[in-house]
């Protein structure tokens, strides 16, 4: 019998861009590059949280922010860590097979993005503790997390236990509340742990040819980069779709730490509400300038100001930032 103790990686997803958080998160810098919590980046305190749980460090970015994670690595003080830098998005069934294919089958990952907030407490301890058991048993393993409100911008995970029933999409807010009610409905994190081979023969059986195509592009790297042509040829397609809603192998393991996605401003707004950012009898907040700024006949109304743009909105419509976003990026892509 084997009995080597196999490693376990913590692979940061940090690909993302952040379209819901303009004008704050550009292309240039996005919003896991901003420190701004408690003068930290979310990529720092991502890397920083997990460093107790992992062996190794193994970050998956791109050909536009690989020198932004070098530098938040270096001030964090971590100095020792593999880095796979993709050529073009891919999405993140392909990020996750470069990871994969970089270690022993028998090794665990440990997925996780780069621009969530987390508070790492006994909670979150304890959730990944029992994710990498149930990984070093074979299974695929996502962390469900308790609803606090009936949220429409998540995917949701039905569960019987640790057993997952079925995937949700993001429901519209009648299905959320009802999902809050029947009490066995979580959050999708998008964090997962798994062994590395597990992972890869998944994806092999359900989308073979992400998995053949990710796979010559990783052998043909250099020095860790990938090459675009081969990358093109990756069909662009999110684990929860590769791998997640299919396998018979998955679990989730049901947690109770505080999360954030921090994907809109209504996670910002929440985020520095708590921390004591200034905000108005009637819930209107200033982000970006120490401007003296007044609001007249608005409520929750958010005004976020860069050296090169502002942006005006009602903090229930977060989500739409994302649309000004996109238009943007036809009508001004020097703005994004």
């Amino acid at each position: 019998m084997d009995t080597r103790r196999f490693r376990t990686f913590n692979v940061i997803l940090s690909g993302g861009v952040g379209s819901r958080l303009w004008p704050l998160s550009r292309k240039s810098k996005p919003k896991q590059y901003l420190p701004i919590f408690e003068g930290q980046t979310l990529f720092q305190k991502t890397v920083l949280r997990n460093k107790s749980f992992c062996d190794e460090l193994i970050v998956v970015g791109n050909s536009d922010n690989y020198g932004l994670s070098r530098t938040d690595l270096t001030n964090a003080g971590i100095n020792t860590y593999s880095e796979i830098i993709e050529a073009c998005p891919r999405n993140t069934a392909a990020a996750i097979a470069f990871a994969a294919f970089a270690v022993d089958p028998n090794e665990i990952l440990f997925v996780t993005p780069s621009d969530h907030l987390i508070h790492a407490d006994e909670h979150y301890a304890s959730a990944v503790s029992r994710a990498m058991q149930l990984a070093g048993e074979g299974f695929i393993v996502t962390f469900g997390l308790k609803p606090t409100k009936p949220e429409t911008g998540y995917g949701y995970i039905e569960s019987d236990g640790e057993d997952v029933k079925s995937f949700r999409e993001k429901p519209d807010l009648t299905t959320a509340l009802g999902f809050l009610e029947r009490g066995n409905f979580y959050w999708n994190s998008g964090m997962f742990c798994f062994k590395a081979g597990v992972y890869l023969k998944e994806l092999q059986e359900f989308e073979p040819e992400v998995f053949l195509a990710a796979k010559e592009a990783y052998e043909n790297s250099e020095s860790g980069k990938l090459d675009y042509t081969l990358s093109m040829r990756i069909p662009s397609i999110s684990v929860d779709y590769a791998v997640m809603e299919r396998t018979n192998k998955i679990k989730v393991v049901p947690s109770l730490f505080q999360w954030s996605d921090m994907g809109s401003f209504e996670s910002i707004y929440e985020y520095l509400e708590q921390t004591g950012h200034p905000k108005d009898e009637l819930g209107n907040m200033v982000i970006g300038t120490s401007i003296h700024t007044e609001f007249t006949g608005l409520t929750n109304t958010i005004l976020i100001q860069t050296p090169d743009a502002i942006l005006v909105l009602r903090k229930e419509n977060a989500q739409e930032v994302k649309k000004v976003y996109e238009r943007l990026e036809k009508e001004h892509p020097e703005l994004v």
